[in-house]
């Protein structure tokens, strides 16, 4: 679950402590407090003269096996507060609902209506605070009655929960930080002697990390005991710990390796090894971030506004990404070392890219 315990009327960080009442689970959220998002601060409360609605939108058509990574993935650039799939029977529906921090986002998660999450594209409706909570009511009707109430398809473990489920010596992560590491993951389970090649990171169609990772122990005892690190923080990001079987990990390196192969320029190696034109692509941008954002982010390199090229969608608003000039080819490759860096309170990815790619991009933006 995701939550924020403060806000104001008819922002989405109130419904946090009302579902951990309603739920007991661990807390998690992506992003910063209010008042420090790029992307909109809330006026004082003496100019509300309204209650806002309430900032909920529902998914419909979300592959079987989606995540909450994949939500958040999907939705990058928003404030996410809760994520609740819809369940029926058991099943997932293949929707779910996605609370945001305030009622003006909204607007925005509504512009990636019919885009794609792996190959399905998924359709994004505006829906009332009443659907929600019906959505919540029947997950703890389902769940009292003994069916599993979050992500059923993603979750290996048996009806009767992780405690009892059989454990093989491999457990599967779920909540990583992208930009979390093996050493991250060794660092984490510090208590137990693993090795990096007993750890894997998955990667999703787009070669990127999705958030998951599988860990191989020395018996199938020391991965039961590390099951006492459920729900524990790796970063600001709770983990959660479920037992899994040496035939879902050899699965998911399988899927994850030709993920890899057919995306190599997505891998960190990828980067390393791409050529260098002098023009770096950054994604993740506050929506928010003008030129003067982004030569700050570069400062000790020698930018001009007119070498920093922000993007806009076909209704005229940022993407979240850029492509930014630098003065000479080895500029551009010593600039980064600022990837994976904070802007705000987002971290910005940046990958080598060509004039090409930035003269069509600034051509898709007039």
């Amino acid at each position: 679950m995701f939550y924020r315990g403060y806000g104001d009327v008819g922002d989405g960080y109130e419904m946090g402590p009302k579902r951990q009442r309603v739920i007991d689970q661990g807390s998690s959220f992506y992003g910063t407090p209010p008042g420090s998002s790029f992307m909109y601060n809330p006026p004082p409360y003496s100019y509300i003269s309204q209650i806002p609605p309430f900032p909920v939108v529902r998914l419909h058509g979300l592959p079987f096996d989606c995540s909450e990574v994949d939500i958040v993935e999907f939705f990058h650039g928003l404030d996410i507060v809760d994520i609740l799939f819809v369940h029926k029977n058991g099943k997932f529906s293949g929707e779910a609902y996605c609370v945001l921090a305030y009622s003006i986002q909204v607007d925005f998660a509504l512009q990636r209506n019919r885009q794609n999450i792996g190959r399905r594209y998924v359709e994004v409706f505006r829906c009332k605070r009443q659907e929600y909570y019906k959505a919540i009511a029947n997950e703890v009707s389902d769940s009292h009655g003994g069916s599993p109430h979050r992500n059923v398809s993603r979750a290996k473990s048996s009806d009767n929960g992780k405690e009892s489920a059989e454990h093989t010596g491999v457990l599967r992560l779920r909540g990583l930080p992208f930009s979390a590491s093996k050493d991250d993951i060794m660092d984490f389970f510090k208590d137990f002697v693993i090795s990096e090649d007993a750890i894997h990171i998955i990667i999703n169609s787009e070669g990127r990390p999705t958030g998951e990772a599988f860990v191989g122990f020395a018996s199938a005892e020391d991965s039961k005991a590390a099951m006492s690190k459920d729900r524990k923080r790796l970063g600001n990001r709770y983990i959660e710990l479920f037992p899994s079987t040496h035939d879902e990990l050899d699965a998911a390196v399988s899927r994850s390796r030709s993920n890899i192969s057919n995306n190599p320029k997505s891998s960190e190696e990828g980067k390393d090894s791409d050529e260098h034109s002098g023009v770096l692509r950054m994604r993740g941008l506050p929506f928010s971030a003008g030129k003067e954002d982004i030569i700050d982010f570069f400062k000790d390199f020698v930018l001009s506004e007119d070498s920093v090229h922000v993007t806009f969608n076909s209704g005229g608003r940022p993407t979240g990404e850029a492509f930014v000039e630098f003065a000479n080819a080895e500029d551009s490759k010593a600039a980064m070392t600022k990837d994976r860096m904070t802007l705000g309170s987002r971290y910005i990815e940046l990958f080598p890219a060509s004039f090409e790619e930035l003269n069509e991009a600034v051509s898709r933006a007039r």
